[in-house]
């Protein structure tokens, strides 16, 4: 068949776009370097495929970035209400769980991608091409005329859409090869860093505490010099080299470029944010009159879970035998400044093996908000992770990806 449309990657994106493209009578190709397609969707949201999130427009964008204001166009075509209904009319039955996060109903991230591959599979004008690897990129003029593939031999199409995936999971099959055909096509790619990932630290954390989940905690970031960089609230865990967990890996996109160019960037965390400082001093002051005799090791489960005190005695210097009643203004407000403010250096942050997502990538100005064209070549679409356009957890990144794809999809 005659290659009108030719798409690189197999992923949410690659697929939505061969969805959209083929429903329009488009001939597609769909190329996958990998022996399966959609293996980094089988993985996501820990095998349950966090697809999407019911939040407002005006929500949802404050949790995307480089620029929100390039999603507001092909949201129009796409967003979350769409998205779910075109994975029901597939077959796909979902349920909204807690944060407006979406899932398939079976929790199993195996139907989202069935849902979107067999219906591909069994379309007369879909090709899909496994275990096949784009070279290049073939450009005449201007305008994209097509692909040439690692054995030599040559793809032609009318359009070509760019939908390989970041550098996050490279064991899916996202090594950074959009970046390189964008590159040679005279895009700008800004510097890529893993991104929705952990958090290395400076602190030496109890045995005990390792991975021991702590909720309704607020995590701050700032520079050395206080500037705030971000803050989160709700859950984390202490892991044996650092921090890890829901707020860790948003607060990680704003962590991330500071931290690879050699930025010292300084976590915040209070263990009792519903309280503030002054009425939670005049609750240890009371709790301290009211328990004179006790311990303050003992003591300490008055304000802390059991798995936080061994933190606090090594951080608190104050000794474990003394007791409340002997606890002087210094010491009580040693405590107070822990509970509303432990804070830590971060040294680091793990590798794009570890990271759900890419920050960085094609620069949104070189592409149409729209259709995502290429303002550079005619014909060239670039989607999804490929575009310097990264969100926080919770379905944002997997709906960009869908959004983007459908676009693409839908004006090749």
């Amino acid at each position: 068949m005659e290659n009108n449309v030719i798409i690189i990657g197999a992923g949410a994106a690659g697929m939505m776009a061969a969805h959209a493209a083929a429903m329009r009578g488009k001939n597609v190709i769909l190329i996958e370097k990998m022996a399966q397609p959609g293996l980094k969707l089988r993985i996501t949201g820990k095998g349950r495929c966090n697809l999407t999130n019911t939040s407002t427009l005006k929500e949802f964008l404050t949790h995307v970035g480089s620029d929100p204001r390039f999603m507001r166009n092909s949201f129009s075509q796409m967003f979350n209400t769409q998205l779910m209904d075109f994975f029901e009319k597939l077959g796909v039955p979902l349920v909204v769980e807690r944060g407006c996060r979406v899932y398939p109903r079976s929790g199993k991230s195996l139907d989202i991608f069935l849902g979107l591959v067999q219906p591909l599979e069994n379309m007369h004008n879909v090709k899909i091409l496994k275990n096949t690897r784009v070279k290049s990129l073939i450009i005449d003029d201007n305008a994209v005329k097509g692909v040439c593939l690692a054995d030599g031999s040559t793809m032609s199409g009318d359009s070509v859409i760019i939908a390989t995936g970041g550098m996050s999971y490279p064991l899916t099959g996202s090594t950074g090869d959009g970046y390189r055909f964008a590159i040679e096509a005279g895009h700008t790619v800004t510097p890529r860093y893993p991104a929705l990932v952990h958090l290395d630290s400076d602190i030496q954390i109890p045995e005990d505490l390792v991975g021991f989940v702590l909720k309704n905690v607020r995590l701050t970031l700032t520079y050395q010099d206080g500037k705030k960089l971000s803050e989160h609230f709700g859950e984390m865990t202490f892991t044996d080299h650092g921090i890890a967990g829901p707020i860790v890996l948003s607060a990680s996109r704003w962590a991330t470029k500071p931290l690879h160019d050699g930025i010292a960037v300084v976590a915040h965390l209070d263990f009792k944010p519903a309280i503030e400082a002054s009425t939670l001093d005049k609750r240890l002051i009371a709790d301290l009159n009211a328990n004179g005799t006790r311990l303050f090791h003992d003591a300490l489960r008055l304000w802390l879970p059991a798995e936080l005190i061994p933190l606090a005695l090594k951080n608190l210097h104050i000794e474990y035998y003394k007791r409340l009643n002997q606890i002087n203004g210094d010491e009580r407000h040693r405590l107070l400044h822990f509970l509303k403010d432990f804070s830590f250096t971060l040294t680091g942050t793990g590798s794009f093996e570890e990271a759900i997502v890419t920050q960085g990538g094609v620069n949104l100005k070189e592409v149409n908000p729209k259709t995502m064209e290429s303002k550079i070549v005619n014909g060239l679409f670039i989607v999804g992770e490929v575009l310097d356009l990264d969100a926080d957890t919770g379905g944002y990144n997997l709906q960009l990806a869908f959004t983007t794809g459908f676009a693409a999809g839908s004006h090749c």
